[in-house]
């Protein structure tokens, strides 16, 4: 009897569908992690920026509940749903990202860095300060050479990106591509602000149970509940082109909505 595959694809994107050590140990080696949410996945059509993302990505987690729902109803499938939230909280327990200067943390500017550091700390994670850099707002076009220099001088295993969805994963590939070596870059967006409190916090209950989402509409109603609203736009997505990838369409989304 053969092994069950590891990955499924979805939408073009091969998505891992195994257990959060075997991901920590693929990506641990060198490569690029994204974690897509259904908000801005349903822009793979439209996006092309976005879209090389994910194509070129080495591991994308299936985090979205909606996404596996809908794959698993239209598809008589069963892939577990893989946390983003869990990923990370098993990823700090690893020795190499713990070890100082060992990883380099991308920040979405000065109050989330501080608040997230703080937290860390509080797990007895010590960042140093030269390895944390505080991201500028980027537009369509992702170029920071300040970014590239920091790495390539002090050349950490891991990189941690904790910017929004949409931006994050494209900062991931520009790094991959323009860096003259290969780290672990795992794109983690909010994750960690469920746990620092940068944002609601997400409690492990309520996360396998699918229910993060709720939480951050009852957080912030007004930014949440659109964004969450637009998600069903992925089921004639799915339904169309199952494992395919859908044709490329007019930019009408120049960016996909901030995790």
């Amino acid at each position: 009897m053969s092994e069950p595959l590891e990955e499924r694809q979805i939408l073009g994107v091969n998505f891992y569908i195994g257990d959060v050590q075997g991901a920590i140990g693929r990506i641990s080696r060198g490569g690029l992690l994204v974690v897509p949410a259904a908000p801005a996945l349903k822009n793979v059509a439209t996006n092309e920026s976005y879209r090389e993302a994910l194509l070129n990505s080495d591991l994308a987690l299936a985090d979205s509940a909606f996404m596996v729902l809908v794959w698993n109803f239209l598809q008589g499938d069963s892939i577990p749903r893989l946390s983003g939230l869990k990923y990370l909280r098993e990823l700090l327990l690893e020795p190499g990202v713990r070890k100082p200067g060992n990883t380099l943390w991308v920040m979405a500017g000065r109050t989330s860095s501080r608040k997230n550091l703080k937290w860390l700390r509080s797990e007895g994670i010590s960042v140093p300060g030269d390895s944390v850099y505080e991201a500028p707002i980027y537009g369509a076009k992702i170029e920071d050479i300040a970014l590239i220099e920091m790495l390539q001088t002090r050349r950490p295993q891991h990189v941690v990106i904790t910017l929004g969805g949409g931006t994050q994963e494209r900062l991931g590939l520009y790094l991959k591509r323009n860096l003259d070596y290969l780290p672990a870059i795992h794109c983690i967006g909010a994750a960690i602000a469920f746990l620092s409190g940068d944002q609601v916090r997400i409690p492990s209950w309520a996360d396998r149970l699918w229910l993060g989402w709720l939480f951050r509409c009852f957080s912030s109603p007004r930014r949440f509940v659109p964004r969450y609203l637009s998600a069903p736009q992925l089921i004639p997505l799915i339904w169309r082109y199952r494992d395919q990838l859908p044709e490329q369409q007019e930019n009408q989304d120049p960016l996909p909505q901030a995790e």
